[in-house]
């Protein structure tokens, strides 16, 4: 085993409305992709405040996380393995001026079986794993989830 291997941690937001869910649209290598907003931890910050700035960077809506919805472990391309904390919340307000991340053409509100359909497009193998957990009512408290002090945001649970 590799001493200096290590996951890639990631943060996700699943929001629904009226039956549809926030996704975005990003242009890679691959065409244009859809992932729930989403994005990796930076250094020093907790988990809640990365999953609030990346949704504001890719599709330029305050978010407030409610819950947990799961902690996943997917292969990535190569040697890469993700582990990605997902949430479920609420959007606020919306900064229409606000430029969103590169790569990032924009957002859209898919239906289940519209996400479905379009798996070829799927950006992450989580994707759809995370729709259907949120539609089976899978909830976690966010007290399960604790930063040091030291971290950004820290202050006993993230």
């Amino acid at each position: 085993m590799d001493e200096r291997w290590k996951p890639n941690v990631t943060v996700a937001a699943v929001v629904e409305r009226d039956g549809r869910f926030l996704f975005v649209e990003e242009q890679k290598s691959a065409g244009l992709l859809i992932n729930q907003p989403a994005g990796h931890l930076d250094h020093g910050e907790s988990i809640l405040d990365a999953v609030r700035r990346e949704v504001l960077e890719e599709t330029a809506y305050v978010f407030t996380p409610r819950h947990l919805l799961g902690i996943y472990l997917a292969p990535g391309p190569g040697d890469i393995t993700y582990l990605r904390f997902a949430f479920t919340g609420e959007l606020g307000e919306h900064d229409a001026s606000r430029t969103l991340d590169e790569g990032i053409v924009g957002t859209v509100w898919l239906t289940p079986d519209e996400v479905r359909a379009q798996r070829a497009r799927h950006r992450s193998p989580l994707l759809e794993r995370c729709v259907d957990d949120y539609l089976r009512g899978v909830r976690y408290d966010l007290a399960i989830l604790q930063t040091h002090p030291g971290v950004t945001g820290g202050q006993g649970n993230t």
